[in-house]
């Protein structure tokens, strides 16, 4: 047989499209020709492959071989189609039989000793091809991450014979099994924050609602320590939330099977680019905020970032996804992570400590606020004030007796998101207007307060909406079927912004 199709998967984005790998042997000069839209890594392979074929025993035809990566117009990148094309060269020359191709895909590295290396973004790949009724073989390493797909079958192999011996029936590969158990409790606890008690009772209700929440204080007030423990107070991921998580991950190749149920939490540091943070590059791969999918992002020191940088999370902290666009790939990564932000009142950071200690103009405080826009600030629903803590609550008597406290506030927050899931499927904070209209409306005399907030404060119109989406958590967590005045009026002082 001269022509032999070998299928695997490229990577765009976050989706991971069918490829036919079809290689025909035919007369003419000995040489190998790559089409299909193959970067630089993929052209590499001939000479890896032509190694690992003859390494491992097999010969390299002597004659013209041409290998299109089919569809033509999808960029293939990356070494994953060297175990493919090499299948493809020995069915072709009638060194393995093509029978068993058809009931498979395949992506792997060659060493030039013909073993296997992991590759990333195997999850995805075997995430999209589940349906496809084909079995996936995959390098050994690469292959554990794929197989916590429900359904799918995965084969790992550490070499091309190990491949080969199996298509052609000498010796079956595993199926690869999965390792991946139910995440065990939050290790950080919210007692190891001493005092802060509105701090708290914000951190309770972004976890709730899925709110975005800006702290606000001088430094060693606990901003930190109360943004890393978020994910701690939220409810365990779905397996399909998982598998969405888990597939980011294994598309920057830093998935770890261990944490598969885990929420993530991404605290990159202020000098990260923009395309650090949405995603990007000649081949485009998620960033911080697709990272952060179903979990927290966390931005500290948040007048520090680069104003171009917190821009561009404008549009995703709305919309939950990112669109990538180059001039010769488009990319779009789900992000629908929640944001929580840290800053210090003033450039020196202790406007308003009891110690007096800070010596900024009001200008100074100005322009340092003004590094954070109004539209970015307009997204963020909760504003707070983590202001010093006195010495009694310093004590390290009682630090040492307090009890644990994330345990309980987790309850009270899944009964909440429970609430918000029976009644309209999703957390308050991704409730589109007709939504919000729908479920939020408060009583009469809450949406009197409502009006008289945003007539002082000039509020937006996205600011009221959020407005009534904090106050519509409040009312779960209070157990409340409506949102009432009291509800509207702590979700009114949980915007400490609209108020400077």
């Amino acid at each position: 047989m001269s022509l032999a199709v070998v299928h695997s998967r490229a990577l765009s984005g976050a989706n991971a499209p069918p490829v036919a790998v079809e290689v025909h042997i035919g007369n003419g000069l000995p040489a190998v020709n790559l089409v299909g839209l193959p970067d630089t890594e993929v052209r590499e392979s001939r000479e890896r492959v032509r190694a690992a074929l003859k390494i491992s025993g097999f010969d390299f035809p002597a004659r013209k071989v041409t290998v299109n990566l089919a569809p033509a117009d999808l960029p293939k990148e990356s070494g994953r189609f060297d175990l493919p094309i090499a299948l493809g060269v020995l069915a072709a020359s009638g060194q393995l039989p093509a029978a068993a191709l058809e009931r498979h895909e395949f992506a792997g590295e060659l060493a030039l000793t013909g073993e296997l290396r992991p590759i990333r973004g195997a999850l995805a790949m075997v995430l999209a091809a589940r349906g496809d009724g084909r079995a996936f073989v995959l390098p050994a390493e690469s292959a554990l991450e794929a197989a916590l797909v429900r359904g799918a079958v995965v084969h790992p192999a550490r070499a091309l014979l190990e491949v080969c011996a199996h298509l052609s029936g000498a010796a079956a590969l595993p199926r690869a099994e999965s390792s991946a158990a139910q995440a065990q409790g939050a290790q950080l606890d919210l007692a190891d924050v001493r005092g802060q008690a509105q701090a708290k009772r914000a951190l309770t209700i972004a976890a709730a609602g899925g709110h975005s929440l800006l702290l606000i204080g001088p430094p060693g007030t606990g901003k930190s320590m109360l943004a890393q423990r978020l994910p701690g107070l939220l409810p365990p991921l779905t397996e399909d939330e998982a598998l969405e998580v888990a597939a980011l991950a294994s598309l920057a190749g830093r998935f770890e099977p261990r944490r598969f149920f885990e929420r993530p939490f991404r605290a990159p540091h202020h000098t990260a680019s923009a395309v650090a943070v949405v995603g990007g590059g000649s081949s485009p791969r998620p960033g911080e905020i697709s990272l952060a999918h179903h979990g927290v992002l966390f931005l500290d020191e948040l007048p520090e970032w680069d104003r171009r940088v917190l821009e561009v999370l404008r549009e995703p902290l709305e919309a939950g996804v990112v669109n990538i666009a180059r001039a010769a790939r488009q990319a779009t990564f789900p992000a629908a992570f929640q944001l929580v932000a840290a800053m210090n009142p003033c450039p020196c950071g202790y406007l308003g400590h009891p110690g007096s200690r800070c010596r900024c103009t009001p200008d100074r405080v100005l322009r340092y606020r003004g590094r954070i826009s109004g539209p970015l600030l307009d997204r963020i629903d909760l504003s707070i004030e983590v202001p010093a803590p006195d010495a009694g609550a310093l004590a390290f008597a009682a630090a040492a007796s307090a009890p644990p406290e994330s345990e309980r506030v987790r309850e009270v927050v899944a009964a909440a998101r429970e609430r918000q899931r029976s009644r309209q499927g999703m957390p308050n904070a991704r409730l589109p207007p007709a939504g919000v209209a729908r479920h939020c409306a408060p009583r009469a005399d809450a949406e009197r307060l409502l009006a008289q907030a945003v007539a002082r404060h000039t509020l937006s119109a996205r600011a009221c909406h959020r407005i009534a989406k904090v106050a519509r958590t409040i009312a779960d967590l209070a157990g409340s079927t409506h949102v009432a005045r009291e509800h509207v009026a702590e979700a009114i002082g949980c915007r400490r912004f609209d108020r400077t």
